[in-house]
């Protein structure tokens, strides 16, 4: 099969998306293209997955898309109008991504593929993250825990980063963490967490906007990236 696998800016069941991803890739009939909105580079970067992503791209129809590189007509979307692939996945998608989706706004990668895959007639599934009211425990990255920063003269998770992306006892800027962990095997104090665990109440116009998938044809929505493996 020739899928296409969207990433959006959602830190919410993107590992178990990966790990789905990595499932279907090793299938040796399936070709995968990747496509990653700005926001999904930058995530899946500062998660530490982004490398495990590109690792399984290369080749004609198993490209890495970046968005930036897509500039504002998105070329690539073409093949969805023209029915070349037989199915494209997006997982997370982001309440942002979904709220285009049902208003007919297709004004980046992830979303004009979205639009064209139903004018190709292209199954397309989707896995929101933002699906049933009521609070929801999701995953944080990296962190600086201030209350157990001793502010040390030398940072040694600073020293330790390579991308720098750490200002000593004030932050963690996550547009420059690769989310590698090396800062938090430095910290001697554990003033640095990674996978942290965080609730989040689900808003009542993002849980509105997932039930209108319903409406969009050729789109199915599933709860979790693994429900994708019965259904391909």
């Amino acid at each position: 099969m020739k899928i296409a696998w969207a990433f959006t800016g959602a830190g919410h069941m993107l590992l178990e998306s990966v790990e789905t991803l990595e499932k279907i890739a090793s299938v040796e009939e399936n070709q995968i293209s990747v496509l990653l909105s700005g926001a999904g580079e930058e995530v899946l970067k500062m998660y530490g997955l982004f490398d495990r992503v590109t690792s399984l791209t290369g080749g004609y129809y198993q490209e890495l898309v970046l968005e930036k590189d897509q500039m504002w007509s998105y070329p690539l979307s073409g093949r969805f109008s023209l029915g070349r692939y037989d199915l494209l996945i997006v997982s997370p998608a982001t309440s942002n991504t979904i709220a285009k989706l049902v208003h007919g706004i297709a004004d980046n990668l992830v979303t004009n593929a979205v639009a064209q895959a139903g004018k190709g007639k292209v199954r397309t599934f989707l896995v929101p993250v933002d699906l049933e009211s009521g609070d929801l425990d999701t995953v944080l990255p990296s962190k600086l825990e201030l209350e157990l920063c001793q502010n040390c003269d030398i940072c040694e998770a600073a020293v330790a980063c390579p991308p720098d992306a750490i200002t000593p006892a004030v932050e963690i800027d996550l547009l420059k963490c690769q989310g590698c962990a090396a800062c938090q095997a430095a910290c001697p104090f554990g003033a640095v967490s990674g996978g942290s665990i965080v609730t989040i109440h689900m808003r009542k116009i993002d849980i509105e906007n997932t039930a209108k998938l319903q409406e969009l044809e050729g789109v199915e929505v599933f709860q979790h990236p693994s429900k994708i493996l019965k259904n391909i």
